[in-house]
């Protein structure tokens, strides 16, 4: 895990995820991007286009850098490798591009959980960063001063598409030596028989070379319920999932369902894109 991207509005919340961001960099070497998207009014753009308002632009750049500068300077930073960017672009096109440009291997943004997440990373922003990432989005729902991953829940329906993704889950839960517990989560509505799910399961894993891991059939009303009150019998670090963006796959994480999870979970909650 070479280069972690950290959105930021300077908020109380995307400060959590750059304290996550900094404890994973420490544990791995890791370089962190910290990234402010300069979204301009409508208005304003309309007079750069005419050469009127580039002295409040630069004035917009230049507060944003000393910003980042301060950020920068954080005692919980010290001794990791910071690099700041301000780009000016809308957020979802700008992360994106910033993280094919520098190679990003995590996404970390932050966010309060059901009420949605402030400014740049207000919940429709967020939500499509989620959905449509290539790259595995990590999301902090509150100040963590001593970040674990060791006990994670990974749920599923273990369709021949997720295995793509579940490898870059394996990858990242090898940076953490994590205890993984893979679970289905059979509703009213996407009822199988235990036979079928656990045959299923145990086909998917037997192409992965693990080891500290279980497998778990849970029934639950809905499929987010289930991976919520699933996570709170193992006191889970972390919730993973893949997300298909926005076409959804079978009965299991389409859009509403990833999305939903990411509003709703106390618990941080990180996804792959199939």
């Amino acid at each position: 895990m070479k280069r972690i991207l950290v959105p930021t509005d300077f908020s109380e919340h995307a400060e959590d995820a750059l304290k996550v961001a900094a404890q994973i960099a420490k544990k791995n070497n890791s370089e962190i991007i910290v990234l402010h998207m300069l979204e301009l009014p409508h208005q304003m753009n309309d007079a750069i286009t005419g050469g009127a308002s580039i002295p409040e632009t630069m004035l917009f750049m230049k507060k944003a850098n000393q910003m980042l500068d301060e950020i920068s300077n954080r005692p919980y930073l010290d001794g990791v490798s910071v690099t700041e960017i301000v780009k000016m672009d809308k957020p979802i096109h700008g992360i994106t591009q910033v993280s094919k440009d520098h190679e990003i291997d995590l996404i970390i943004m932050g966010s309060h959980g059901s009420s949605g997440v402030e400014e740049l990373l207000i919940g429709s922003n967020t939500e499509k960063v989620v959905r449509n990432s290539e790259i595995p989005v990590l999301v902090i729902k509150k100040d963590i001063s001593n970040f674990n991953a060791a006990n994670i829940v990974f749920a599923s329906d273990f369709s021949e598409e997720t295995k793509k993704p579940f490898e870059k889950f394996l990858n990242f839960t090898k940076f953490f030596d994590s205890t993984i517990h893979l679970v289905t989560i059979c509703t009213p509505n996407s009822f199988r028989p235990t036979h079928v799910i656990q045959k299923a399961m145990n086909e998917f894993i037997a192409e992965f070379n693990m080891t500290n891991y279980s497998t778990n059939i849970y029934n639950d009303t809905n499929i987010e319920k289930g991976i919520l009150n699933f996570s709170n019998t193992k006191n889970a670090d972390i919730i993973a999932m893949c997300t298909h963006g926005r076409t959804g796959f079978a009965h299991f994480f389409n859009g509403s369902i990833s999305e939903g999870l990411v509003n709703h979970a106390v618990r941080p909650v990180i996804t792959f894109k199939i």
